[in-house]
């Protein structure tokens, strides 16, 4: 075991690879360290950072052990995260090395920030007065330290100007310590009047807060209901209590206008953390959160392993959406695990949405949730007035994807100078091309997924692997010019639709791969919300917590699009989906419809959106996922196997299944083809993996690749523990 002590002989420590277990390490005489320690050692050839971790160090010949060459100057590791590593890899069946992976991802900020060399004012006097000297002197009044060039910009002077009083001994360099990255919150700043239901919701939030103890509080509000302000004040009673808070979001887009509301609530904005950050701003974040400079962090998913210090409230923002679901390296879901987050840690964590998980909701009926409901929108805003166009009865015309009535419906609006939204959740201009001759269709060649076309761009790309081409005059395949059809609509076909229709529009189009990039988005949702736009379409991008105040027309272009994939989740997350878009109208309390292009008007999932009644849906799918078994009722776990070949993919996959042990509570089903049977070069089978609610899943999983064929080759095995995609 690692002692506080000066002199330990080894420790264990955990590298970021996927190792299963902490290394042994020599600590060097005078070294101290403890677990948490960011440390420096090596590993093969390289220089590696690591975590001094908890546990007995392996007996192993001390001459054998590699010496730890440096702890860093940086704040340890507290236990509740190290726990929570560990029950992550756990859960996920993943490396414990790649779980530290994601907490040790800024290197840069394990050595202090360097202070910064500053002025401050002193006695003497300058020889001579100018206007110039005059207002630099006005300006550091009061002894503070200035930067040259904060106190010149200040000024309103050039730095030279600071130079020569510097010169003169009127200033006297110091050291400033690194500045915050955000300013400190103050949660008495602007506290909002807020509604009955409201106040009696943040009224429970704080309760729970003040207590100092884990629980899970779903925050259930229709769209527009003020949930951001609720939770809020369960933020600033947090800060109250001198803890530190973690907002999750679903997207980066959204981030912007999140912050401009925390700080007219807060006075100051929260830090960021996201992947389109700068290295040095994350790298500043990271320290400043282990610090506990940084109080309050508003980020994705991977903000859930930055290392706090001081944390006493988690709060997921849109709790249902799938964005929560990383797919990579590590299988995890951030809502599930910012609850198990707050359990180690002992505090309360807030799950707030407009349309709940199917989970949420189950949790809270059977008590492990407290649920608070919101019921209707702020400053009795109504909802939009919602109805299905039944597309068999009004088609649109002719090569167009846009129904009559929808179309006049946006003419009426465009009419009264309000704004028109239309959704449809599919990128680019067109989902397949081909020849009109020979039928050649443009697909990926190592993906089993044809090319999108992005007309805008001139491309055709695979939205899986990112290979693009140029969209080719003709067919290559048969050779014949101009025969080349577009099947199907992307937003970039609507836009074309919509602008032959309304020429005189002002029309934008949202989607995630527009070129600008985020930064791009956000200034075009600016725009809209700014009125300057009045037709907009856009994908599911649209969908989360945008406030269009002149909104008053949704049209869903293909309502039906989600309902027909096979995944178990289909129903609910079609549901969300057309319940948070169609929430985008109306918000600011003019009267809003929303319309619904649909095939099957008769679905539950439509006749559960018309009606508004979600308790309706809810219960029907409830009912339905308890008699198949389904989460939450039942457990499920994906194992994906992947090779260069399909004989070899498919051969470990056949082996994996012979080796799965014996249990009367799981079952395996598979192996079979991935709907997406090719990814970048790559052949896919799945296993799925069904049991009941109490079944070791992860024991079970654990035997079956112990017991089976070990990797070889291009063979690569992947664990979903709780898979939320099926292709």
């Amino acid at each position: 075991m690692i002692e506080d002590s000066p002199f330990v002989a080894a420790a264990p420590v955990l590298v970021p690879m996927p190792a299963e277990r902490p290394y042994t390490y020599a600590v060097p005489a005078g070294m101290r360290v403890v677990p948490g320690s960011i440390v420096r050692v090596p590993l093969g050839p390289r220089q590696v950072a690591g975590i001094v971790w908890d546990g007995a160090v392996e007996k192993v010949d001390a001459k054998k052990l590699r010496p730890i060459e440096q702890v860093f100057d940086c704040p340890p590791i507290d236990r509740a995260m190290r726990r929570f590593v560990d029950w992550v890899a756990q859960y996920t069946l993943s490396p414990p090395g790649m779980v530290a992976r994601m907490l040790l991802r800024a290197p840069e900020a394990f050595d202090p920030e360097p202070w910064i060399e500053g002025l401050q004012r002193t006695f003497a006097k300058p020889d001579r007065m100018t206007e110039a000297r005059t207002r630099v002197l006005e300006t550091a009044e009061g002894g503070l330290a200035w930067t040259r060039s904060g106190l010149a910009h200040a000024a309103g002077v050039s730095s030279t100007v600071v130079d020569g009083l510097r010169v003169q001994g009127v200033f006297q360099t110091v050291m400033i310590p690194p500045r915050p990255v955000v300013a400190a919150p103050d949660p008495g700043y602007a506290v909002p009047s807020l509604m009955p239901d409201q106040s009696d919701a943040a009224e429970t939030l704080r309760a729970n807060v003040a207590t100092g103890t884990f629980g899970v509080t779903l925050l259930d509000g229709v769209t527009g209901s003020g949930k951001t302000e609720v939770y809020f004040e369960a933020v600033a009673a947090a800060l109250d209590r001198g803890k530190q808070v973690l907002i999750l979001l679903p997207e980066i887009a959204l981030t912007h206008a999140f912050l401009e509301r925390f700080q007219e609530r807060f006075g100051a904005k929260p830090a960021e953390w996201h992947s389109d950050l700068p290295p040095r701003m994350r790298e500043k974040v990271w320290r400043q959160v282990a610090e506990g400079g940084v109080r309050v962090v508003a980020g994705a998913r991977s903000a859930l392993f930055l290392p706090f210090r001081e944390l006493g409230l988690i709060v997921v923002d849109e709790e249902h959406d799938p964005a929560y679901k990383q797919e990579d390296r590590v299988f995890y879901n951030a809502r599930d695990m910012a609850v198990v987050r707050s359990h180690i840690g002992g505090f309360p964590v807030v799950l707030a949405s407009a349309t709940p998980s199917v989970e949420s909701r189950v949790n809270a009926s059977q008590g492990r949730y407290s649920r608070a409901v919101l019921s209707a929108r702020f400053a009795e805003a109504a909802l939009p007035d919602l109805k299905t166009i039944d597309m068999r009865r009004a088609p649109p015309a002719r090569g167009g994807f846009l129904s009559p009535v929808l179309l006049g419906h946006i003419r009426q609006t465009l009419e009264r100078k309000e704004q028109s939204l239309l959704f449809l959740n599919r990128r680019g201009y067109a989902p397949l091309t081909l020849c009109r001759v020979c039928g050649h269709r443009f697909g990926c060649p190592v993906c089993s997924a044809w090319l999108v076309e992005h007309r805008f761009r001139g491309q055709l790309v695979c939205h899986h692997c990112g290979h693009n081409e140029r969209r080719p005059e003709a067919c290559p395949e048969c050779g014949t010019l101009d025969h080349l059809v577009a099947c199907g609509p992307g937003v970039e076909r609507i836009a074309e639709e919509v602008v032959a229709h309304f020429p005189d529009a002002r029309t934008i189009v949202l989607s995630s791969d527009l070129m600008g990039g985020v930064r791009r988005l956000r200034l075009e949702l600016e725009a809209i919300a700014n009125g300057e736009a009045d037709i907009v379409i856009g994908t599911q991008l649209v969908a989360k917590g945008h406030n269009f105040p002149n909104m008053t027309l949704v049209g869903v272009v293909d309502a039906d699009l989600g309902l027909a994939n096979g995944d178990p989740r289909a129903a609910e997350r079609t549901f969300q989906l057309l319940s948070q878009v169609t929430g985008r109208a109306g918000r600011t309390g003019k009267k809003s419809l929303g319309l619904l292009q649909t095939f099957q008007p008769d679905h539950p999932v439509m006749r559960a959106i018309v009606s508004g009644d979600a308790e309706a849906f809810y219960e029907r799918e409830i009912a339905e996922r308890e008699r198949a078994g389904l989460p939450p009722f039942g457990r499920l776990a994906g194992v994906i196997v992947s090779a260069a070949t399909r004989a070899e993919a498919e051969g470990h996959a056949r082996a994996l299944r012979r080796a799965a042990p014996q249990a009367s509570d799981l079952f395996v089903l598979g192996p079979a083809e991935a709907p997406l049977s090719l990814i970048g070069g790559r052949h896919r089978f799945r296993l799925l993996i069904q049991g009941e609610r109490r079944a070791d899943m992860q024991g079970f999983i654990r035997t079956m690749l112990a017991e089976g064929p070990k990797i070889r080759g291009s063979v690569r095995v992947q664990v979903d523990i709780d898979p939320q995609s099926f292709l």
